[in-house]
C-alpha cells in the first residue's frame, strides 16, 4: 500500500516583505526622535498641529487627486471620527508634551504599554476573555511601568505620567475603531481619520495660547516629520500587518524601542538609566507573554 504524505506549509516571507518591516521599524522608532528634534523649535502643542495637518494635507490630496475621497462618510460617521479625532490628537499632544521630562528611548520602551491597554479594554468593553498567561504578561507590563514611573523626583514621574496617558488614549481610539470602523473603507477612513485629529489639535493649540507660525528651518523638519512620521509610517504599518500574521507583527515592531534608543544616543547624547531599562525590559517581555498568550 502507498504511502500517503502530507506536508504542513508555513507561510513564506519575501525579502520585500522584511526589507518594508525593516523601513517600518526605522520610522516606527522616530516619533518620540522627531518630537524631541522639534521641543527647542516650537511648543509641543503647535508642532502636533503642524504635524498632522501636513499629513492630513498629503492624504486627502492624494485620495481627491484619485477620486476616493467621499464627504458623506465623514457626515454620516460625525461622530465616530469626532471621537476617534479627539483621543488621537490628545494622545499626540500628550506624547509630543512628555518628551520634554523623559528621554525618547525610556519612552518608546514605556508605550509598548499601549498592548497592555488595549488588552484591558477588550476584557472590560469588548467582553473578551482574559487567559492566565496574558493576566500574567499583563500584570508584568504594569509592574515595569511602575519601574520605570516610580522616582524620588518629579520629573520622571509626569513624563512616565504622560506617557501612560497617551497610550490609554490610543488604546481606546483603537478599541473604537476596532468595534465600528473595520468595514470603512481605508482611504476614506485615513483621511478623515488626519482630518478631524488635526482640527481638534488646532483647538487645542489656539485654546491653550500655544499657536505660532513656525520659521522657515522648523517647517523644514515640520514636513519631514508629517511625512515620515505619519504617512509613510501608517503607510507601511498598514502594508506589512497584510504581509504578516498579526502576532509576528507585533512582536517584531517591539524591536522599535531598541532602534529608538540608538537614535536618542545617538542625536542626543541620551540613554535610558538602568531602572529605566530594567522597567523597560519587564514592559516589553509582559507585552510579548500577553501577544504570544493571545496567538496560541
Amino acid at each position: 500500500m502507498q504511502q500517503t504524505t502530507i506536508k504542513v506549509s508555513t507561510p513564506a516571507f519575501s525579502g520585500q516583505a522584511y526589507a518594508l518591516f525593516a523601513a517600518l521599524l526605522a520610522v516606527d522608532s522616530f516619533h518620540y526622535i522627531f518630537a524631541r528634534l522639534l521641543l527647542p523649535h516650537i511648543h509641543p502643542t503647535a508642532s502636533a498641529f503642524f504635524v498632522l495637518a501636513i499629513a492630513t494635507v498629503q492624504v486627502v490630496g492624494y485620495a481627491a487627486v484619485r477620486g476616493e475621497l467621499h464627504w458623506r462618510v465623514a457626515q454620516r460617521h460625525f461622530w465616530f471620527f469626532a471621537s476617534v479625532g479627539f483621543l488621537i490628537a490628545a494622545s499626540t499632544v500628550l506624547s509630543y508634551l512628555s518628551i520634554a521630562y523623559i528621554d525618547p528611548g525610556t519612552a518608546s520602551m514605556l508605550g509598548k504599554a499601549g498592548i497592555v491597554f488595549s488588552l484591558l479594554l477588550g476584557l472590560f468593553w469588548l467582553r473578551e476573555r482574559l487567559n492566565r498567561m496574558q493576566a500574567m504578561g499583563a500584570a508584568l507590563a504594569v509592574i515595569g511601568a511602575f519601574t520605570i514611573s516610580y522616582h524620588p523626583g518629579a520629573v520622571m514621574q509626569w513624563g512616565a505620567l504622560l506617557i501612560l496617558l497617551s497610550t490609554f488614549f490610543y488604546a481606546l481610539h483603537t478599541a473604537i475603531v476596532k468595534r465600528w470602523g473595520d468595514a470603512m473603507h481605508f482611504l476614506d477612513f485615513f483621511a478623515f481619520r488626519l482630518l478631524f485629529t488635526s482640527v481638534f489639535l488646532f483647538f487645542f493649540a489656539v485654546g491653550g495660547g500655544h499657536w505660532r507660525w513656525p520659521d522657515a528651518p522648523t517647517w523644514l523638519l515640520l514636513l519631514l516629520t508629517g511625512t515620515v512620521d505619519v504617512v509613510i509610517s501608517r503607510a507601511l504599518y498598514y502594508k506589512t500587518l497584510r504581509l504578516f500574521p498579526m502576532s509576528i507583527h507585533t512582536i517584531i515592531l517591539m524591536l522599535s524601542p531598541v532602534a529608538a534608543i540608538a537614535a536618542s544616543l545617538a542625536l542626543f547624547g541620551e540613554f535610558p538609566g538602568v531602572q529605566e531599562l530594567v522597567g523597560g525590559a519587564m514592559v516589553l517581555m509582559g507585552v510579548w507573554i500577553v501577544n504570544r498568550a493571545h496567538s496560541s
